[in-house]
């Protein structure tokens, strides 16, 4: 690990103010200044060499501000330096977003649960090992330019939806999944002091041709929390996730599902999927395609070919878009048959 100056930040303000400081206009995560929460991603790439900021500021002394979960009158507040072990066992989380319990819970062992904040961790970065090794030099995500080693490499775990001929590299997180499923969205305080909100959906970017600009933060961005909205489908929500290990690993595929149904019948129906893709993804078009249909394994598995119909498939990675149809008809059914919570 590289030698790095360390500012704890007092307030939002002073927090905006030390991580604008830089001069440089590159993407955030190659920015010299970086937010640190939890630590549990930022310094693992830190001692990697993969990131190696020149200053870190330390936000964690914001929770005051930014560390709450509150039950709102359309939805549910999630501050952004929330531990996610805190919002897993939240019981309003439990009862009402049961997906995103299930995301959090699954998502790494407790004593990173205890650490990790909800901010910081949707922000994580591939988990692919051409990104993170650096003894490999051809990675457009890491130095942009240089070429993917995983297209004809060792790509097993790697993405089948979203992917571009600069980048093959999937987004490895769970909470995420649930988040875009349910139609979230993220909050943002921008250098200058103004607030702002994206669909959560907008928040990660797909490679094309720049890799390396995984998200559309702005130098500075602070994430402040996450606004989930209440509807007819959030209590009868799952998170499935497929894994080589059940005990602590990232997902070869995952699927959160959210159902409104009357009987059999779907009336409103939201799917977000993980461990294939490039960035948090919206199966937008099966949704569509279930809105009005009977929730069965017929058409779950209509659903589900449409949900991967873009997938293209990389060396090793191919079986992983079989194994998403079967991930997503798998969530489907479960979902339609769970137990709501009293």
């Amino acid at each position: 690990m590289r030698a790095f100056a360390l500012d704890r930040a007092g307030s939002s303000v002073e927090a905006l103010g030390l991580g604008g400081a830089s001069v440089s206009a590159d993407a955030h995560v190659r920015s010299p200044v970086q937010y640190l929460a939890g630590g549990t991603t930022l310094f693992d790439l830190m001692k990697l060499q993969v990131m190696h900021p020149e200053r870190l500021v330390d936000i964690s002394g914001l929770r005051a501000e930014h560390g709450r979960i509150a039950d709102l009158e359309d939805g549910l507040w999630l501050g952004a330096l929330v531990r996610m072990s805190e919002a897993e066992s939240n019981p309003s989380v439990a009862r009402d977003y049961p997906a995103i319990r299930d995301a959090l819970w699954q998502a790494a062992s407790p004593q990173l649960r205890n650490m990790a904040t909800l901010g910081g961790n949707v922000l994580q970065r591939t988990r692919c090992n051409y990104f993170r090794d650096i003894s490999y030099h051809a990675c457009n995500k890491r130095d942009p330019g240089t070429g993917c080693a995983a297209m004809e490499g060792c790509n097993r775990r790697l993405a089948v939806l979203g992917t571009s001929t600069a980048c093959i590299a999937n987004y490895p997180g769970d909470f995420a999944i649930a988040l875009v499923a349910l139609g979230a969205e993220v909050n943002l305080l921008s250098v200058d002091g103004r607030e702002r909100v994206l669909p959560f959906e907008d928040l990660h970017r797909l490679p094309g041709e720049t890799p390396h600009i995984e998200t559309n933060l702005a130098r500075g961005d602070l994430i402040t929390g996450f606004t989930v909205p209440a509807g007819a489908w959030t209590r009868r929500s799952r998170y499935v996730k497929v894994r080589d290990r059940a005990s602590y690993d990232f997902a070869l595929a995952s699927a959160a599902v959210a159902l409104d149904l009357d009987g059999d019948t779907v009336r409103a129906v939201r799917i977000g999927l993980g461990g294939i893709a490039a960035k948090p993804w919206r199966a937008h078009q099966a949704e569509a395609m279930l809105v009005g249909r009977r929730l069965d394994e017929a058409s779950a598995r209509d659903a589900a070919e449409i949900a991967l119909a873009g997938a293209v498939p990389h060396g090793e990675a191919a079986f992983k878009i079989e194994l998403g149809r079967r991930t997503l008809v798998r969530a489907l059914l479960e979902t339609r048959t769970m137990e709501l919570p009293a």
